[in-house]
């Protein structure tokens, strides 16, 4: 049961309230509460429970307590919540996982009809098939465009039709034949928008990023800085394995131009002496056959000085 109280009183027990969930949480699901009833909202407050709280208020009752407590605390990382107190919108306090928070959230959605001037947030599809209406009723189809026929003495639609256009507002004609048809093509309930969490502001797309993903986009950035590097020959931790590999094949290079010897060339020496090898690493390859080539064939291939690219960055050689 809500507070009840003067509207003064009401306005220090709501700035109260708030304070003690800024005190206690440190993430937050901002959400949009368009067409939610209160009766749906009783029943995500419920099934949010324990670990959830669900705060709706007035954008500047909300801001001004924000602001306050910041203040006074000296924590100034919820004033990076102010800028998303916009419209309709209602905060979601919780100490669970936050992917698992919204998607609890989602499933709490409630078909509602269309109704006149409501901006479609889907498009809405009506299927074939007998309507069940007697053909008296067929000059709203008839003023929608609909191909109907009469079968068995009702109306039947013959192909699907797009009635409304995600982000169109939806008609008199279209509410009107949605409700004799039955169909509630619209469904309701709390959208999350943005996800704050200890001062980080981000889109809540971000959850569903999975350890591969992050893992995925690690690689191809540490792969683009040591290319940047390569290109300008400037030293990073991300080229320097590249840049040591180049080296020795540069190394390999003049000691097989000047017949200077140490272990590493010795081996590229001997691969050299003795083309067979090349042969025998060639013809698997030519064939497409399943025999895998010897290891040392292919390490040879590698570090022929004269063959030798920046692509090829020969970490073999080091086998």
């Amino acid at each position: 049961m809500g507070f009840k109280g003067t509207k003064a009183e009401k306005k220090v027990h709501y700035d109260k309230k708030m304070c003690e969930l800024l005190e206690q949480y440190s993430k937050v699901l901002i959400c949009a509460a368009d067409n939610v009833g209160s009766t749906q909202m009783q029943t995500i407050r419920q099934g949010l429970r324990p670990d959830s709280v669900v705060l709706m208020g007035k954008n500047t009752m909300m801001k001004r307590t924000i602001r306050i407590y910041s203040e006074n605390s000296g924590n100034s990382e919820w004033l990076n919540l102010i800028p998303l107190l916009v419209g309709n919108v209602g905060l979601i306090f919780t100490k669970g996982d936050l992917k698992e928070v919204r998607e609890e959230v989602g499933k709490y959605k409630v078909g509602a009809p269309a109704r006149v001037g409501l901006v479609a947030p889907i498009d809405v599809v009506v299927p074939p098939g007998n309507t069940g209406l007697d053909p008296s009723q067929t000059s709203f189809f008839q003023v929608l465009n609909i191909p109907t026929k009469i079968n068995k003495g009702t109306v039947e639609i013959i192909a699907p039709v797009e009635l409304i256009h995600k982000g169109e507002k939806v008609g008199s004609s279209e509410a009107a034949l949605l409700a004799k048809l039955g169909i509630r093509p619209f469904s309701y309930g709390l959208v999350v928008q943005t996800v704050y969490d200890s001062g980080s502001v981000f889109d809540p797309a971000v959850l569903d990023l999975t350890e591969d993903d992050l893992v995925a986009k690690f690689a191809s950035g540490v792969s683009m800085v040591a290319a940047l590097s390569l290109g300008l020959n400037y030293p990073t931790l991300a080229a320097a394995p590249h840049m040591f590999a180049n080296a020795f094949k540069n190394v390999v290079a003049v000691a097989l131009e000047i017949e200077y010897s140490f272990p590493e060339a010795d081996k590229i020496k001997e691969y050299l002496k003795d083309p067979s090898k090349f042969a025998v690493a060639a013809a698997p390859a030519a064939s497409a056959s399943d025999t895998p080539a010897p290891a040392a064939a292919v390490e040879e291939e590698k570090a022929e000085p004269e063959e030798a690219s920046d692509d090829d960055m020969g970490f073999s050689l080091f086998d």
